[in-house]
């Protein structure tokens, strides 16, 4: 043997026991295959190339495969051959040569390839053995030390705080926590709408009608209400929008009542959304605020204009704006016209948001994404806005993302609106969600007290507003409706908070004493494995979800594993039964429930520990 392959052969039993006594999940087992892999290449000449692995299709057992086929080929070099049959008989070698090996219970060469199915018992004690080791962290991937930004939530102030806002809210805060636990750091952004027309008319409204008055309670409602009498105020007579405009005039000339007016008034908004934020267990890291970036844009369009990108337009009435297909030079309409600044010189939306992406990659350069958590109506805005900073040579602007999602209607197909009949406050969607669910855990569970039966039915009712938005395709419209939502027999949170329930229930019999680590001494039931093989893809099912930013994956995953609990409930005693099976369910149990806990937390939904 010469110098070079015992080297090898030396540096792989090195990094083998490193592995052993790391003890990652079958790590050291993979490696120690791939090892006797690669020395057979070096024994029979052929080419060391990598082992890829691939996971079997799950069938009742858990296992990994690879194939022949690259190293086939090349082992022909420049010369035909049946890279088939040569690869089988790789695959056949090397099933023999491998039989044995420690972790794996059965190994088979079928067709070129090499599968090898693990131990179900010492599959299944490892699984429930990382689950109850990492508790909290199970499932989470490591740091991987890329800052992204999520930006959500977006409410204007000055105006309710309605059901069409929390889609956004939801969306935003889950795929927050989604790639954090995928291991990004994550910015939680929000960026209210703090000055505009809308906030005109509700100072308007408020210095007319209601000056010196002060909301005690149910702020965000207050706000709400003084904005739609201004709403209606202004329909009933057309002749008072000049006073509008007279108040917008005051704004521009920063007239010390009105921006003192505004400063007060803009914080009870943001008072009563931090209320609403705090139930629903959303927070954020930074805020920015709409009025912080009219004069930055205007920088920006300045510098657009001695470019060349933008056009002024205003001589002849028009305003400035980025003929953005023409300087692409794309032959077909694509990204249309964006205007960035008004005729009369005042700032848009896009003024605004050009200035906001520039902060963020000032304040965070190092941020790999900036996601915008926004309604699909904005759309062609976000392009616009992204591509007009590409044009502006911005090398940031290709990492700013737009995260689009459907709006959520009422039943029948009524849109939220801040200024229609429809509209649906949080304070009232969250007070009927915790009565209704209320009604349901005094049925459940008389024996409570009052003070718990109210604490679980709140966090009942806000699981299941949020689950619907959550568990539909970003895409696809939300309708919701009473009847699903609080479905504790379908696919909505409660159902998934009773699978948690049921797991403690039969822990706290045992006074939450879980047995030591061991493997099953028994041949598993069908359910007791697909409960096992579910609580095993949650580090996977996290990571794809980060990867195709997807919060349904996790609404699935949660349903199917507290589908697959509820099942190995019904079908599997734990304390009825004999050892080694009942300490063994124990810890299944304990297991299950940690990961289902894992599952809501990741969704912002509460585990409750009883129901």
């Amino acid at each position: 043997m010469l110098f070079r392959d015992m080297l090898i052969i030396a540096c792989d039993i090195i990094l083998l026991e490193i592995l052993r006594n790391q003890d990652t999940m079958f790590e050291f087992e993979q490696r120690l295959a791939e090892a006797q892999i690669h020395q057979y290449y070096r024994e029979t000449g052929l080419p060391l190339t990598e082992v890829k692995w691939t996971w079997i299709p799950f069938n009742g057992q858990w296992g990994i495969a690879t194939t022949f086929f690259q190293v086939a080929a090349l082992s022909f070099g420049s010369s035909r051959g049946n890279v088939a049959q040569r690869a089988n008989e790789i695959a056949v070698a090397l099933a023999e040569r491998l039989s044995g090996t420690e972790g794996f219970d059965r190994i088979e060469a079928v067709n070129g390839y090499l599968n090898l199915f693990f131990s179900t018992s010492d599959y299944s004690r490892r699984i429930i053995a990382r689950v109850l080791e990492e508790g909290e962290r199970y499932g989470h991937g490591q740091r991987l030390n890329q800052r992204l930004m999520v930006e959500f939530s977006h409410p204007n102030t000055h105006k309710a705080f309605h059901v069409g806002h929390l889609r956004s809210a939801f969306l935003g805060d889950v795929l927050a926590r989604i790639l954090e636990a995928a291991g990004y750091d994550v910015i939680r952004a929000n960026y209210p709408g703090d000055i505009g027309l809308h906030v005109i008319k509700w100072l308007w409204n408020y210095l007319k009608y209601h000056k010196g008055e002060k909301p005690d309670k149910d702020i965000t409602r207050w706000m709400g209400t003084i904005y739609s009498e201004a709403i209606k105020r202004l329909e009933q007579d057309a002749a008072l929008e000049e006073e509008i405009r007279e108040m917008y005039a005051r704004w521009d000339k920063r007239d010390p009542e009105v921006v003192d007016c505004w400063k007060e008034t803009r914080q009870w908004s943001l008072d009563g959304f931090n209320e609403m934020y705090n139930l629903l267990d959303i927070h954020f890291d930074r805020y920015y605020f709409n009025s912080m970036f009219e004069k930055p844009g205007k920088e920006i369009v300045t510098e657009l204009l001695a470019k060349g990108i933008a056009e002024d337009e205003r001589a002849s009435g028009g305003a400035v704006i980025v003929k953005i297909d023409q300087m692409l030079g794309l032959p077909e309409e694509k990204f249309r016209v964006m205007v960035v600044l008004r005729s009369d010189g005042t700032a848009l939306y896009a003024t605004e948001d050009l200035a906001l992406a520039r902060q963020k990659f000032l304040d965070y350069p190092d941020l790999v994404k900036s996601f915008y958590v926004v309604d699909v109506r904005q759309s062609l805005h976000f392009q616009q806005v992204f591509k007009t900073l590409e044009l502006a040579g911005y090398e940031w602007a290709t990492r700013c993302q737009h995260l689009p999602y459907e709006l959520v209607n009422l039943p029948g197909n009524v849109v939220m609106a801040s200024r229609e009949g429809t509209v649906v406050l949080l304070e009232d969607l969250i007070r009927e969600a915790t009565a209704r669910a209320l009604t349901v855990v005094k049925e459940k569970n008389r024996e409570l007290a009052e003070e718990n039966q109210q604490e679980i039915a709140k966090a009942v009712g806000i699981g299941a507003i949020k689950f619907p938005m959550l568990s539909r395709d970003s895409n696809k419209v939300v309708t919701f409706d009473w009847e699903s939502a609080l479905d504790f027999n379908g696919q909505a949170a409660p159902y998934i908070q009773y699978a948690y329930v049921r797991a403690n229930s039969i822990l706290r019999k045992v006074d939450n004493i879980i047995p030591e680590d061991l493997a099953p001494d028994y041949e598993l039931s069908k359910s007791e494995i697909t409960l096992i093989d579910l609580i095993a893809r949650m580090s996977d099912d996290i990571q794809k979800a980060a990867r195709d930013l997807k919060p349904l994956i996790i609404t699935n995953q949660a349903y199917e594993l507290a589908r697959a609990f509820n099942d190995f409930y019904t079908q599997c005693p734990v304390l009825g039964v004999e050892e080694p099976q009942r300490s063994t369910r124990i810890r299944l149990v304990a297991a299950a429930r940690q990961a289902i806990a894992n599952s809501l937390a990741l969704l912002g939904i509460t585990a409750p520990q009883a129901m």
